[in-house]
């Protein structure tokens, strides 16, 4: 990925970061987006001089605009930001904060894809992402679900749209991420313990390894439309 230019937004921390990491080993010039400056600048100290970091709310459609009217061109573009996850029945949860939910996965998302579109540059690519809750829910996961499922129909649709631009996305299970924020480390490594036991491959994934996904679609030129899942095998078990 030599002389590339490369966006991550949500990449600060967790899986954003760790692509960001990776692509800058192969190569790449790498642009982190997140909406705290504090977290930026500690990504920063992990990743090659050089490397920029960006400050924005990917909420704020204005504020998506302007930064990308202000980055210039660039060749490909990961978007993997995401709040703690916040699980809970249908039951519990009011219409309201369901919508709070897809204000970030998915309209972010659109927002990004619909101004960064106009600035990547020839052989440019799209990297989105879901996760497993779209293929095998659990209790509690009905909006998480569909945002998986929106993202996925989304990455195809995208594909179609944006043609000869690459979309593709990648749907990782459980990753040991901040993502699992909000819960109780003694609560957060039981749920990886006990998950590592039923996986076929024994154990719960690094950012790191999940990160080989992203690089992959960034570098692979005649995948497109594809949702690639990387979760140590728990859709099959």
């Amino acid at each position: 990925m030599a002389g590339t230019r490369v966006v991550v937004l949500g990449g600060s921390g967790g899986l954003g970061l760790a692509t960001a990491q990776a692509a800058a080993a192969d190569g790449a010039h790498v642009v982190i987006v997140s909406s705290n400056q504090e977290r930026i600048n500690r990504a920063l100290a992990e990743l090659p001089a050089g490397s920029e970091g960006h400050a924005v709310n990917l909420t704020d459609e204005t504020q998506v605009e302007q930064f990308f009217a202000q980055l210039g061109a660039f060749d490909h573009l990961v978007f993997s930001a995401g709040e703690a996850l916040q699980l809970s029945e249908v039951a519990n949860t009011t219409l309201q904060a369901m919508r709070q939910t897809f204000e970030l996965r998915y309209f972010g998302t659109l927002a990004a894809v619909k101004y960064a579109t106009p600035h990547l540059r020839s052989g440019g690519s799209i990297v989105l992402t879901s996760g497993i809750a779209s293929l095998r829910p659990g209790k509690g996961w009905a909006v998480a679900a569909s945002i998986c499922g929106a993202i996925e129909a989304l990455t195809r649709a995208l594909a179609v749209e944006l043609a000869p631009i690459r979309v593709n996305a990648v749907v990782p299970g459980v990753v040991k991420t901040d993502i699992w924020a909000s819960l109780p480390v003694a609560d957060r490594e039981a749920m990886y313990a006990g998950l590592a036991q039923t996986l076929p491959v024994g154990k719960v994934a690094e950012a790191g390894a999940v990160a080989q996904t992203y690089l992959y679609l960034l570098r692979q030129p005649f995948n497109t439309g594809q949702t690639v899942v990387v979760d140590g095998g728990a859709v099959l078990v």
